[in-house]
Order: structure tokens, then C-alpha cells, then sequence
């Protein structure tokens, strides 16, 4: 059976001459390309090769160099829609063997595929007695060979070329097997045989029942009725099958196990067979082949049963191979269905930037310029993607991802990933991933949740400055609407002034709050010592938090000086303190610990560690202190300790409240950048 292959984008060509040739004669192959029938020309399994050409340009002739170079002596026969004299001589110089123009004439491409089977070729090997004609000069050793010993060589390698025709269906397995049958059949006469195989799942990784793994199933047959093999089966667990895996030999009819086993004798009656013999790949029985006999009566011998046993040995082990392959493909195939599913685009694109494979996504992200073939082409991508990955093919190197907004399409922003695939231990890259996601709807909804937690953010904001502001008024209206009554009044005075200082304390205190929230960067730069900064924003604390019996313990190992916002850092510490004395209001005692620490990249840094004498923080109050509005109190904004966060950032520093301990009062860590050379100057 001759194998034609069939190269050409669309499957109709291929489909119209697999309806017209002579099925018991000839096989078609369709393939897109000459990549995708790579492995069928390097091993040369086809016979013939049929190329569908759209146009007749520079492109297809490069198709034929391709298969050249992959397949020199198989002849080629191309079809065109319309062809050039021009084209079609150098169709011709490359190798072509006839060109032939659209549409298909089935009698007149039957003739052509005979005149190529029936053309002259090299003689075969007569297997009739060969004289070897004499000359004056002695023939060399090689040659000095009789008669007799050629044409055994000769008979040998002719077995040999007949045996090598199996190989031409090493990617089908029933077929595969029933041309061994067949020649086994022409070479030493076989009468009736049946091979009988397991399913593949057992490799494929389907899952089988026990029963279904178990079962050994007609792979193909010759001199039985198609009706019989259709309802017939053998099983690993009895008769033929359990028998022979078990004793793992040839096993005959006449033997005395199978006489003792009324359902073995019972399959070998009903297949009319008189020997069975297993399939092994070295491992497991995978199979199961029976036989009659010689088609003129006689037994098979036990020299021809043993080179049976060992044809059928290589058999099952290109049976398993034909397994893994289908494996292989369908893992491929199912690959393949992933990739043009996802919602992402995947391009796939060689070295020399042709497109492996696109998905659906791809087309839809990238107009096709081709409609003839409707394939994304490598000038399809837009030039800066086409660029990057031109260099990833190049270097090797994958690309970060990174966004990517078309100017043909404005608003539209991707997120693009390029990675190189290398082959075994290659250093260069085979091929490139190129991975693009639209990222459009997904930045919309996130600018559309950046706007509703700032408008969240800005009615928490003005409900709680609303509130705080209202309580800071409320004594001021009071004496306000008492004040022409009794101004006179001392006292009255004395309240009034009370809560006029009070009300400015606590606006003001709000204002600095907003003013120093609003600041990303410093306003001033000033160096000055810490430990005075220290106490005069515990004084300014205790304007807020007054206590009659409070107490500052402040620890430092030598004079330090800083250098920032001095306004801006006595704010924070500030809000600091005053966390802490409102912690144990009746009694408060305040420990300012000052040291050196260097930051985690080895530079000098400094620590002010600020603790009271209060309960400690709950594990949720020492998580959610510094996030903003967050309060234990029915006072206040609880903006203090995120603005004192906010400023400790701007200098380049760090705010952390310490994990909570039982029974220890809390701690606020203020970390920051010092200079301690200039401190001892």
C-alpha cells in the first residue's frame, strides 16, 4: 500500500482524493505544512506527495526547497489554481515532478500515480540462480562466492525488503499487524491467524474497568469471518488468554493444558486455530496471536513457531511505542484545545519567525492581513511586540511582563509575556511564547474602585471632621449665647477663655492633622538634637492628655542629632506620646528609649521606642492602630497614629507597633535614618 501525502492549508484536496484513489492500493495523509510532516519525510513512509498551491509565488517555491531538502526522492505532484510558465519552471528546477492545474481529474491523477509506480527502476534481486561471469583477472575474496551461497543472500535480503514494508505503518497498529499477518502469509503460507491485543488505556491513561483492562479485543485477522472476530473476544483471566499469560509460552491445541480447559478448547475450535502465541513487549503479554496451520495442511513447525515468538516480541514493542505516540498526540491535541480556548493569546513563533500556533484570542487581538489562508502571520504582531520578540528569539532571554497599549486602538491596554522554549540542551531557543491578556475591562473596574473607596474615604473623612468639629463648637455657642448676659460676669469670663483655648486646641489640632496627611514630601531640611524635640512634643501631648502625675522617663546612649522636617517629626512623636498617655489617663508613665540600629541594608539607623504603662494592645487594636479613622475612644478622628505613620515614611523610616505580650504594656518602634558621624561632631 503506497502512502500519499497530501501538504495543503485546507482539507478538501485531501478529502476528494481519499473518495477517487483505490483504498486496498493507496492511503492519503493530510498535513498543513511541511513542519507538521516532519517526522513522515525524515523517515520517508511517503510513497508520493500531492502540494496544494494558492499562488504561485516566491513562498511556495520555498515550500518545495523545504521538502526537498526533507524528502529528495519522493516524487511530488503539485496542484495550482493558475500557474506561470515562469513559476512553473522553477517549480520544475527545484524537483517537482509533474504541476498540474485545479480542478482535480481523478483519471487522469490515477494515470499519473501509475506511470510513477510502473516507471523503470533499479532491478530487484531474482531469487533464480545467479552465474558469475568469469574474468582473466582473479576475483577478489568478497566475491568468490558459489551459487548456492548467493542466492540464499539473496532470498535473504529479499525477505528482508518484504519485512522493512511493515515500517510504512509504524503510526497504526492494526494495520501494522495485519500486514505481518499478510506477509507471514506470502512467506511461509500461513492458513488462518488472528491477533488479538489488550486496550491502550492501560498507557493512555484512561480509566478502564478491571474488566475492560482485562479483555483482549480482534486487532486484525485473515481467513476469519469479520461477524465471528466482531463478538468475539479473549480475556487475561481464562481460556487462550489467562493460559498463555500465565505459561507465558507458545501454547497448542494438542498440549495438555489446554485439554484439561474446556474453555480454551472450546475458543481454539471456535477461531479454527491450532497454536497460540503471545505478544510481549518484554514486560507484560499485551497480546495474543493464533494460527491454523500451512495453507497445504501441515502444522507450523516449532523453528517457525520460535521466529514467530520473536517477530511478535518486536511487534508488541512497536505496538506500545504507536501507544505512547498516540499518547503523546492526544496530550497535544488536548494542549492545543487549552490554548485556543484561553481568554489570553498565545502565540507560538519559531526562529525564523514563522507562527507555530495562535489561538482564537490572538486572531481577535490581531487584524489578519492574509484572508487567503486567514493564518496570523508574524507581520500581523504589532512592531514593538514583534520586536521584543525577535530578541527573545536572539538571546534567549524571556521578557518581564510588561503593559502594552496599541496606538491603533486607544484605551486598550495588554499585559504581554514573552518566553523562549529551548529544546534538550540547546543554548538557543527553538521557539517563543508570546502571551498578551486584555487588561482594559480589569483597569476600568479598578479605577472605578480606586474612585468609590476615595469618595468612602472622603464621606468617613468629612462625617468624622463634622463631628470632631461640632464638639469643638459646642462650648463656644454656649458661652456665645450667654455672652451678653453675662459678661460681666468673672467666672463667666473664666469659662469662656476655658473653652475658647480648648475649642483653638482642638481645631488646631485637626488642621495640623489634614495639613501634614496632604504632604508627600518635606517641607524643610534642618538638623537639630532629638532629646529636647523629644520633650517639647511631650509637653504639646499634655496640652491634649493634661495629668497632674505623669512622668517622661527618656533613655539615651549619646546626643543625637537629626536631620528633617523638625515641625513635622515633633507632630508625630507627638501623636505618639499622646497614644500613650491616653493609655493609663489617672496615673500616666511614659519610657522614651533611644539606640542605634543599623537598617536591614547596612546603613545607620535609629530607634525611638515609646512605651507606656496601660494595658498593652489587643492583637486586633496592635493591627489596626495606624489605619485611619480607627479608634477605641469616643473622641477623636483616629487619624494620630496614621499621620505619625505618614511622616516616619516621608523620612524615609518606619512606624511598628510590637506584637503584644501578656501582661506588658504597649510599644510603639519609631525607626529612622541617622548619620551618627554627624551627631558626634
Amino acid at each position: 500500500m503506497k502512502t500519499l501525502l497530501v501538504l495543503a492549508p485546507h482539507p478538501e484536496l485531501a478529502e476528494a482524493l481519499r473518495a477517487g484513489v483505490n483504498p486496498e492500493r493507496y492511503r492519503v495523509i493530510h498535513r498543513v505544512n511541511v513542519e507538521e510532516a516532519e517526522p513522515l519525510l525524515a523517515h520517508g513512509l511517503a510513497s508520493a506527495c500531492i502540494v496544494d498551491v494558492e499562488t504561485t509565488g516566491v513562498q511556495e517555491v520555498w515550500i518545495l526547497e523545504k521538502l526537498r531538502r526533507r524528502a529528495t526522492k519522493c516524487p511530488v505532484i503539485i496542484y495550482t489554481g493558475a500557474k506561470q510558465w515562469e513559476w512553473e519552471e522553477e517549480a520544475y528546477l527545484q524537483g517537482a515532478t509533474y504541476v498540474l492545474t485545479k480542478p482535480l481529474r481523478m483519471r487522469m491523477f490515477t494515470a499519473l500515480l501509475d506511470r510513477l509506480w510502473t516507471s523503470p527502476g533499479p532491478a530487484e534481486f531474482s531469487p533464480a540462480p545467479v552465474s558469475i561471469p568469469t574474468r582473466e583477472a582473479p576475483a577478489p575474496a568478497a566475491m568468490s562466492l558459489s551459487p548456492s551461497s548467493l542466492q540464499a543472500n539473496y532470498q535473504s535480503l529479499g525477505a528482508l525488503r518484504g519485512f522493512s514494508a511493515i515500517l510504512t505503518y509504524s503510526l497504526d497498529a492494526n494495520a501494522m499487524l495485519k500486514q505481518f499477518l499478510l506477509l507471514l502469509r506470502e512467506l511461509i503460507g500461513i492458513n488462518r491467524a488472528a491477533i488479538f491485543v489488550r486496550q491502550p488505556g492501560h498507557w493512555l491513561g484512561e480509566r478502564l474497568s478491571l474488566e475492560e483492562s482485562r479483555r483482549l479485543r480482534a486487532a486484525c485477522a485473515i481467513g476469519l469471518s469479520p461477524t465471528l472476530l466482531e463478538h468475539f473476544e479473549l480475556s487475561f483471566e481464562s481460556g487462550i488468554g489467562g493460559q498463555v499469560t500465565r505459561l507465558g509460552r507458545i501454547l497448542r491445541r494438542s498440549s495438555e493444558e489446554s485439554r484439561q480447559d474446556p474453555e480454551t478448547q472450546r475458543e481454539f475450535e471456535l477461531l479454527g486455530a491450532q497454536v497460540a502465541v503471545p505478544v510481549l513487549d518484554r514486560e507484560t503479554v499485551i497480546g495474543v496471536a493464533v494460527f491454523d496451520g500451512h495453507i497445504t495442511g501441515e502444522p507450523l513447525a516449532n523453528p517457525e513457531l520460535e521466529l514467530i515468538f520473536h517477530l511478535l516480541e518486536h511487534l508488541g514493542l512497536a505496538v506500545k511505542n504507536i501507544w505512547l505516540h498516540d499518547q503523546l498526540a492526544g496530550n497535544n491535541d488536548i494542549m492545543a484545545e487549552i490554548l485556543r480556548e484561553l481568554s489570553s493569546a498565545c502565540v507560538v513563533v519559531s526562529r525564523d519567525l514563522a507562527i507555530l500556533h495562535a489561538n482564537k484570542t490572538a486572531r481577535r487581538f490581531f487584524p489578519i492581513s492574509n484572508r487567503n489562508t486567514g493564518e496570523l502571520e508574524f507581520s500581523d504582531l504589532p512592531q514593538l511586540l514583534g520586536t521584543k520578540v525577535y530578541q527573545v528569539l536572539k538571546t534567549g532571554t524571556a521578557f518581564p511582563t510588561f503593559r502594552f497599549e496599541p496606538e491603533t486602538s486607544p484605551g486598550t491596554v495588554y499585559s504581554v509575556t514573552i518566553i523562549p522554549f529551548r529544546r534538550g540542551n540547546s543554548s538557543e531557543p527553538a521557539s517563543a511564547l508570546l502571551m498578551v491578556e486584555d487588561l482594559t475591562q480589569s483597569e476600568q473596574l479598578r479605577r472605578l474602585e480606586i474612585e468609590a473607596a476615595n469618595l468612602r474615604l472622603v464621606r468617613t473623612m468629612a462625617d468624622r471632621l463634622a463631628h470632631e468639629v461640632g464638639n469643638a463648637m459646642v462650648p463656644l455657642s454656649t458661652h456665645q449665647q450667654l455672652l451678653a448676659d453675662k459678661y460681666k460676669d468673672p467666672e463667666f469670663r473664666a469659662s469662656l477663655d476655658a473653652a475658647l483655648a480648648d475649642g483653638v486646641k482642638r481645631v488646631t489640632r485637626l488642621i495640623n492633622q489634614m495639613r501634614f496627611l496632604a504632604r508627600d514630601t518635606l517641607v524643610s531640611q534642618e538638623a537639630f538634637p532629638l532629646s529636647p524635640l523629644i520633650k517639647e512634643a511631650y509637653e504639646e501631648a499634655r496640652k491634649h492628655q493634661p495629668a497632674k502625675a505623669a512622668q517622661l522617663k527618656c533613655e539615651e546612649e549619646q546626643p543625637i542629632t537629626m536631620t528633617g522636617d523638625r515641625a513635622a517629626l515633633k507632630h508625630a512623636l507627638t501623636e505618639v506620646i499622646l497614644n500613650a498617655l491616653q493609655a493609663n489617663p489617672g496615673d500616666p508613665r511614659i519610657g522614651v528609649r533611644l539606640h542605634a540600629d543599623s537598617k536591614g541594608n547596612g546603613a545607620p539607623g535609629l530607634q525611638i521606642e515609646v512605651q507606656d504603662n496601660g494595658s498593652g494592645f489587643t492583637p486586633e487594636s496592635a493591627q489596626k492602630a495606624s489605619s485611619p479613622f480607627y479608634t477605641t475612644r469616643n473622641v477623636g478622628l483616629g487619624l494620630g497614629l496614621t499621620v505619625s505613620r505618614k511622616i516616619i515614611e516621608t523620612h524615609h523610616g518606619k512606624l511598628e507597633i510590637l506584637p503584644p505580650k501578656s501582661g506588658q504594656s504597649g510599644i510603639v518602634r519609631i525607626s529612622l535614618p541617622v548619620d551618627f558621624s554627624a551627631s558626634n561632631s
